[in-house]
């Protein structure tokens, strides 16, 4: 397998990504991340699924070796950013998987750029995530005091009490990029978070829609992503054991309907 790191200049910022393939002519499939997390929270996901495909996956703005431009910022901001590296790399279309602000970030590209993407994958997403008010609080307690005292309640939020106990080892990893994140850039996208709210919208998607959900999400629980699949046009719904981020706690069984999907 041949993995390449590069970096994308635009005008605000740089973007960090990173193509995982072993085969030159595979369709491609884009990975994007949840907020507080960087490209690395796919790497079970790019183990199994790089034979099958070019893997593309990138920081997002704040996040991971990406620079952060001045908060705050919109989902079509992020959006933008996704369309832009496409540009960059000069790939007309692909298949499109995102996680919690991943998935909404893919549901406004589903609405403003699907000829971009064939398949989209939204995984324990919603299409309002929160409410103006919490992401708000979120961002005063940010500002207070750092994302590092937010680390027990998000290990709480992202993986059930088994998980936790069992794998410590990849809880700790994924928290050690939650508290890498720059402040300013979580707070950006807290911002967008507060004002996005697809739920109109989102019928207009044409693309094949999966959406996944963790059954104990607290987050965005399973009715959030059923919602998904029932209001696009080519939708269906899938649940597996988890909290938010069930892409690791039920890696084989995620790894195995994503292709499943993804190779229909």
């Amino acid at each position: 397998m041949t993995a390449q790191d590069a970096f994308l200049e635009l005008p605000t910022h740089t973007l960090h990504h990173r193509i995982d393939a072993e085969n030159a002519d595979a369709p491609w499939l884009l990975l994007c991340n949840s907020l507080g997390t960087d490209l690395r929270m796919w790497d079970a996901q790019v183990k199994a699924l790089s034979s099958h495909f070019r893997v593309l996956r990138y920081d997002r703005r704040g996040h991971g070796e990406s620079t952060t431009p001045p908060a705050p910022y919109s989902i079509a901001d992020l959006g933008n950013d996704v369309i832009a590296l496409l540009d960059a790399l000069e790939i007309e279309k692909t298949h499109f998987c995102g996680l919690s602000l991943g998935g909404l970030t893919g549901q406004w590209l589903g609405i403003h750029a699907g000829n971009r993407f064939d398949k989209l994958v939204l995984c324990a997403t919603a299409a309002k995530i929160g409410t103006a008010d919490s992401w708000n609080a979120r961002i005063d307690a940010v500002e207070a005091n750092g994302l590092a005292a937010l680390t027990a309640a998000t290990a709480e939020r992202w993986f059930t009490p088994k998980f936790n106990a069992r794998h410590a080892d990849a809880v700790d990893a994924i928290l050690a990029q939650f508290v890498a994140v720059d402040p300013e850039g979580y707070i950006g996208c807290c911002a967008a978070l507060a004002n996005a709210d697809l739920g109109e919208d989102i019928k207009r998607i044409a693309n094949p829609v999966l959406a996944i959900s963790g059954d104990e999400d607290p987050v965005c629980p399973p009715n959030d992503l059923r919602f998904i699949a029932d209001s696009v046009k080519d939708g269906r719904h899938a649940s597996f054991t988890g909290r938010h981020i069930v892409n690791l706690e039920s890696a084989g069984l995620f790894n195995a309907v994503l292709l499943e999907f993804l190779s229909a």
